[in-house]
């Protein structure tokens, strides 16, 4: 599998996530590495990780569990054997009693051996296989960030973790709802079908204009308004919640795995 950095430049995803450990790409990741998954991130300390492996097992679309890492080790030992969960992301936030404290380029100096790090499935991954069908994406025609919203709706509570499912929005040409369905239903690893279409005020969003995160994007004329479960929904849960410490990725920089996209398709 091949990665495509910003730049144009052709490498593997061991050679792109060299790169993010190097400091030297700290761009989002949005649409630049074609071929395999990509995910999210959460890292808990062990006092906190079944509580949040049964939130997502009792929430599968906001976060589908790629892989879990052992105590006090930063190797996904499944989704990409060798790599450092510390540096290998191009950015990535800290928060603390849910305030966001930090955004740094590493996490090694937060890290000890008591941590437990989750890797959640991203939307990323469905969209290769959306552009690849001829599919426009927004966000990637206007070069910046998905737009996510924090909604009404309420994930399903496990242990100390409860609050609101995060989406992320993508306009959609009417005529080509059903085929954006059907592509994304193929991936329930990655957060799959959307869970909701059109409406934005009946699932609590007030303005498309004004993401929580990401930014905003227009919605022309003939054009549906698809919801997706977002990833970032446990950085909700954790200003909801308020643990001593939470990291996770920064929005849309994400985990570039060594899990091939077709692997991931539902039979």
């Amino acid at each position: 599998m091949i990665a495509t950095q910003p730049t144009g430049m052709v490498m593997t995803p061991a050679e792109a996530r060299a790169q993010m450990r190097r400091g030297e790409w700290s761009a989002d990741t949005a649409g630049v590495v074609p071929g395999v998954a990509q995910a999210n991130l959460v890292v808990l300390t062990k006092d906190l990780a079944y509580d949040f492996l049964l939130f997502c097992m009792r929430n599968p679309k906001p976060c589908p569990v790629l892989d879990v890492t052992e105590l006090g080790s930063p190797v996904p030992s499944f989704a990409a054997p060798g790599a450092d969960l510390r540096t290998d992301l191009p950015r990535y936030r800290v928060y603390r009693h849910g305030e966001l404290i930090d955004e740094p380029l590493s996490i090694e100096s937060y890290w000890t051996d008591d941590l437990v790090g989750f890797l959640l499935g991203c939307s990323f991954t469905f969209e290769h296989v959306m552009i690849e069908a001829g599919m426009k994406l927004r966000h990637l025609e206007c070069g910046c960030m998905v737009p996510m919203y924090r909604t009404s709706m309420q994930c399903r509570s496990a242990g100390v973790f409860h609050g609101p499912m995060v989406v992320s929005m993508r306009p959609i040409p009417g005529g080509e709802v059903a085929k954006a369905v059907q592509i994304s239903a193929r991936f329930p690893a990655v957060h799959g079908a959307p869970v909701h279409v059109g409406a934005p005020e009946a699932i609590g969003i007030a303005d498309l204009a004004f993401p929580d995160w990401g930014n905003p994007v227009p919605v022309r004329s003939g054009e549906v308004p698809m919801f997706w479960a977002c990833g970032v929904t446990p950085q909700a849960v954790a200003m909801a919640v308020k643990p001593p410490l939470m990291i996770t990725h920064a929005p849309g920089h994400m985990f570039v795995t060594d899990i091939p996209i077709p692997s991931l398709a539902a039979s």
